[in-house]
């Protein structure tokens, strides 16, 4: 076992101390008067005390005043004879073993009351893992319940597609139309409202709308007793086609003061068209009647085609 030099220390002074006051206590014990067993058998002279010097047998009188003087002496002498030097080392012996003692309780409640500490640490931090540990499993379990349903989902429409086709087909070989897919859909587009934006001659699922059921080409308007001066083609962005109907208010002198693209009878919200109707419609002017409303209202409509 190796020692530190602060227990090396205390060990050599442990040892010195109570070497020394094993030393001292038998100083102590050997120095105590033992007294002498009594002799029988032998005259002993008349007196009333230990000690006495002469050879003459003295008076009760002469005896008396030596008693009192002797016990006028005597106290001093019991007094020097007190071992107190000797109680007042052991005294402070026990109370630096007492001290020492309460030092080594105090540091045993102490390392008790921290490893409670510590016990009571890694309990809450079991827990604290334990809750998490929770927590993460149960949103996995509903990320793959999710994941499971949508699998679920996705499989269920590709059946329905194909009992779809399976239905249209059977009912083109008794002749059933070109769209009888057995789907339930009442309406189809990209615009608003009910019907089946598209083509008569267009193929169904082909998911590009084009102009739909309108006729005509190029630019027209509606504003009763009006003639146009000015209808100023719109700058076609070139990736969507539709038809765009815009909403205008005309004053007496022909000048368009407000217009609202995208109004009844139009088959597109493409932004770019809607922007370029209302552009080329807020530019447009027509001919001036004082008879008129101050401000009339119609429409211009815009045809949009890709080439």
């Amino acid at each position: 076992m190796t020692f530190t030099n602060s227990q090396k220390t205390g060990v050599i002074a442990t040892v010195l101390f109570h070497t020394g006051l094993l030393l001292f206590l038998l100083y102590m014990v050997l120095n105590i008067p033992i007294p002498s067993p009594p002799e029988e058998g032998f005259l002993v002279d008349f007196g009333n005390s230990a000690t006495g010097l002469g050879l003459e047998e003295p008076s009760a009188a002469n005896v008396e005043d030596a008693a009192a003087a002797t016990q006028k002496i005597a106290p001093a002498a019991h007094a020097v004879s007190r071992p107190a030097p000797a109680s007042k080392v052991q005294d402070k012996g026990d109370e630096d073993i007492l001290t020492q003692e309460y030092e080594k309780t105090v540091a045993i409640a102490a390392n008790a009351r921290k490893k409670i500490a510590n016990e009571k640490k890694l309990k809450l931090d079991e827990e604290r893992k334990l809750k998490a540990r929770e927590e993460k499993q149960r949103r996995d379990e509903a990320f793959e319940k999710q994941k499971q349903e949508a699998e679920e989902n996705r499989i269920r429409q590709d059946q329905e597609k194909k009992i779809g086709a399976i239905n249209s087909r059977a009912k083109n070989a008794f002749g059933g139309g070109k769209t009888d897919n057995g789907s339930k859909s009442t309406s189809q587009g990209n615009t608003y409202g009910s019907g089946n934006q598209g083509s008569l001659n267009g193929t169904p699922g082909a998911n590009q709308y084009g102009l739909g059921g309108g006729e005509g080409k190029g630019i027209s308007f509606s504003l009763s007793g009006r003639n146009a001066r000015s209808l100023p083609k719109p700058a076609f962005p070139g990736n969507e086609s539709g038809i765009v109907v815009v909403e205008v208010i005309v004053d007496k002198y022909g000048k368009v003061t407000k217009a609202l693209p995208g109004v009844k009878g139009s088959n597109t919200v493409d932004p770019d068209l809607l922007e370029a109707a209302r552009k080329a419609a807020s530019a447009a002017s027509f001919n001036t009647d004082q008879n008129a409303p101050a401000f009339q209202k119609g429409t211009i409509t815009y045809h949009f085609i890709l080439q």
